[in-house]
């Protein structure tokens, strides 16, 4: 019995020797072979059928979708013959470098989209201008009446300061709006967030107005006619003349179709191409271009929330000013002067909401000022120019 053993163990111990031998000689074997061959890149070897793995073909009922379908895409074996996958792009826009480009869309609209059918076939109309209200439901008449001055060729969004949204289904029109809702911020602060240039680059001209305008006299269709017609830029609706006015420039003339330019009270303008006698328009009411837009919008400050000052900044965006920042006269509104916004504020000190409100609202025209001055000084002093005199900017 013990002779048998040992004569096992010995088998067993010749066998683990014969095993590791052929494996070490296998490793050299392979290792010289691969430095004797130039090294094989897989995206350009192709293997039989055979030697792949089978996929199976599995569909998604409630999408359409297989997954042999996404496989064939994201396989870089059945893609650009194997060429690099490697994509970068420097004109494409910041953070679309590694896409190709006709798969970037970097632009978008406010058109509503079916949740079914062929996306083809979604849109009946796609309208060409863009209209904004700031509004609380307590100026829901207003409002109403207003919107009846834009026709289909207009897409209406409503941005809601007071939280009331789904009120304004008593009204037929409100069903095909765009409502957005956050309480008590200002229509500047709306727009800097939901009106980016790439957002409303399908629109020709883009309308931002207060809830509390009168628009008996005024129609949106012959508006943009003339608009077009005298080649503005930056606008607004003459306001009626019986009202309190603060600007000259602003007040309706009623002998003509369009004014780009005014008489002020003496020494209120230093150039009679500069505001207030000249490229300027209110905040109330401004009808901006695609073109003006994409620069207003970078020139509104994220943290100013009023727009204070943005009327005289304005000419900035447009050149030359004074020929393309007008009022037209023929399609005129009422400015009401509804505190509504106002009451929106916060009683501190005594003092009533409007207060505080109005008092923010001058502390802003003074940053934004402050601001601007400080830009274009730091912009010309990096060119070397002489900053002593910078109002022709």
């Amino acid at each position: 019995m013990g002779t048998a053993a040992r004569s096992s163990i010995n088998r067993k111990t010749n066998e683990s020797m014969r095993l590791i031998v052929t494996t070490f000689v296998g490793v050299v074997f392979g290792f010289f072979i691969g430095v004797s061959f130039p090294t094989l890149s897989l995206t350009k070897l192709t293997l039989p059928s055979s030697l792949l793995p089978t996929v199976e073909y599995v569909e998604d009922q409630r999408s359409g979708l297989s997954t042999q379908r996404f496989l064939n895409v994201f396989n870089p074996l059945n893609r650009n013959n194997g060429s690099s996958t490697r994509i970068w792009v420097p004109t494409n826009p910041r953070g679309a470098e590694r896409l190709p480009p006709k798969i970037v869309r970097a632009e978008s609209d406010f058109y509503l989209r079916r949740l079914w059918g062929n996306p083809n076939e979604d849109l009946t109309s796609q309208p060409k201008y863009l209209v904004t209200f700031t509004v609380g439901y307590d100026q829901k008449n207003n409002i109403n009446a207003a919107i009846k001055k834009f026709s289909d060729n207009f897409t209406i969004v409503l941005f809601h300061y007071d939280g009331r949204t789904t009120e304004w289904n008593e009204f037929e029109w409100s069903k095909r709006a765009i409502h957005v809702s956050v309480r008590k911020q200002t229509k500047w602060w709306y727009a800097k967030r939901f009106l980016h240039p790439d957002i409303v680059a399908s629109y020709d001209y883009i309308f931002i107005w207060d809830e509390d305008l009168g628009v008996e006299h005024f129609n949106a269709e012959e508006y943009i006619k003339l608009v077009r017609k005298h080649g503005l830029e930056i606008s607004q609706p003459g306001l009626e003349p019986n009202k309190g006015l603060t600007w000259q420039m602003t007040k309706r003339r009623g002998d003509r179709e369009v004014h780009k330019e005014t008489e002020e009270k003496p020494g209120w303008c230093s150039n009679p191409h500069l505001p207030p006698c000249a490229a300027f328009v209110e905040i109330m009411a401004p009808v901006f271009s695609r073109d003006a837009w994409r620069c207003v919008w970078h020139m509104i400050q994220n943290d100013l929330v009023h727009g204070w000052g943005l009327d005289f900044a304005l000419r900035k965006c447009v050149e030359p000013a004074h020929e393309k920042i007008g009022v037209v006269d023929s399609q005129w509104i009422v400015h009401q002067t509804v505190p509504s916004l106002g009451n929106q504020g916060e009683s501190k000190d005594g003092k009533a909401p409007w207060q505080g409100v109005r008092e923010r609202c001058k502390k802003e025209w003074t940053m934004f000022q402050g601001r601007m001055a400080n830009a274009e000084k730091a912009y010309f002093q990096a060119l070397g120019a002489d900053t002593t005199d910078s109002s022709a900017h």
